[in-house]
């Protein structure tokens, strides 16, 4: 089999494997091309590639002659004209977002196998690109909100009087929010979160932070992890709980998501105006909508004094480790679909590589993509 890594487009730093990862790859007996500087925004250059045993090509042969194409993000639309019948597209999803690009994938053969829909089980934990990047988001965007925040976050004594630690309300305790615990509290603020699954509750307070509990959350033993939509009588308490806790808190991270679904609003424009002057919001939901009323996705505003940063794409400023944690569960992945001649594999049986399949065969195939699209 020939595996193909394609440079990303737009402004997209990080590539799907780095040469580290490609050499790695080449011992499972596939041969590899990789595009023209497709690694150069993440400082690796066409002959680190080549001295990992990768071929550079340009991106139209590689399209042309690659039975599997890896990249981070799904490539364009006109892109698409140019593959053939059962070829094997491996990017991040988002089916939402992208139904449209998705069927046309669909009518013309693709096998797409989508990233972000790896289950969430123990045997994937090693392919689980949502964790990884989630870990270099709550990484970022803590270190961000202390470079916007007008004071410290750890506690100072001198003999010029005793400075409080910054008080931190984080959104969402899933891989990005506990990151962002555990980065806060090792800059010496106080932190505060909040989510509506009762299960992180010992983690969120082993990181030495406070966790906030609101009665009567709804938790689903199917949603494998993630959280569930919340009853009306539940996000009226929820928001008045938030709101209090915001007017205390000189930064809020806010992570919360619902795979397939619009992001919660869990701070209204009230609260923003409640808040203190100088203080911070970091929205990591900003691309499905975002946490706070008032986010504008890739984009700072000030309102009220109150810094709303409307950023999901913190991993791309950490190109670097960013790509090869991408790339390393990309291996673990491709390795439970390549045979001992190189060959591919796509055992459905296999419930991570069914659930990781979004069409194969014309057909939709992933269960999780089916709910989302409402498929039947």
């Amino acid at each position: 089999m020939i595996i193909g890594i394609l440079s990303e487009t737009g402004n997209e730093k990080r590539v799907a494997m780095l040469p580290g990862e490609v050499a790695t790859l080449r011992k499972l007996g596939v041969e590899i091309f990789v595009e023209n500087n497709a690694g150069v925004k993440a400082f690796a250059s066409d002959k680190d590639y080549q001295a990992a045993g990768a071929s550079v090509s340009s991106r139209k042969d590689l399209i042309l002659k690659c039975g599997m194409l890896l990249s981070v993000n799904l490539i364009p639309e006109t892109d698409l004209g140019m593959c053939k019948n059962g070829q094997v597209l491996c990017s991040v999803l988002n089916p939402a977002e992208n139904s449209k690009w998705l069927e046309l994938a669909r009518q013309k053969g693709l096998t797409v196998l989508g990233l972000d829909l790896i289950p969430r089980i123990t045997r994937a934990q090693a392919m689980d690109i949502l964790s990884s990047m989630g870990t270099v988001s709550g990484y970022r965007a803590v270190l961000h909100a202390a470079s916007l925040l007008p004071r410290f976050f750890p506690m100072f004594m001198s003999a010029a009087g005793t400075i409080k630690p910054a008080h931190v309300l984080i959104l969402g305790a899933g891989v990005a929010g506990l990151q962002a615990v555990a980065i806060a509290r090792k800059l010496g603020a106080v932190v505060e979160v909040f989510d509506v699954r009762s299960a992180v509750k010992d983690e969120v307070k082993s990181l030495g932070a406070k966790f906030i509990e609101v009665e009567g959350a709804k938790e689903d033993a199917a949603a494998g992890g993630y959280a569930v939509e919340q009853s009306d009588e539940y996000k009226a308490k929820q928001q008045q709980l938030i709101q209090t806790r915001a007017k205390a808190a000189d930064v809020i991270i806010a992570t919360a998501q619902i795979p397939g679904r619009k992001a919660p609003v869990l701070i209204l424009k009230e609260t923003v105006y409640s808040m203190k002057p100088g203080s911070v919001i970091i929205d990591l939901a900003a691309s499905t909508g975002g946490n706070c009323e008032l986010t504008e996705n890739g984009k700072t505003v000030l309102v009220n004094g109150v810094s709303i940063v409307g950023k999901s794409d913190y991993p791309t400023d950490m190109p670097a480790d960013a790509s090869r944690m991408f790339g390393n569960n990309l291996i673990n992945l491709l390795k439970i679909m390549i045979g001992k001649e190189g060959d591919l594999k796509l055992d459905m049986d296999d419930e991570i590589i069914k659930g990781t399949t979004a069409v194969h065969l014309n057909e939709y195939v992933s269960q999780r993509v089916k709910q989302i699209l409402n498929i039947k």
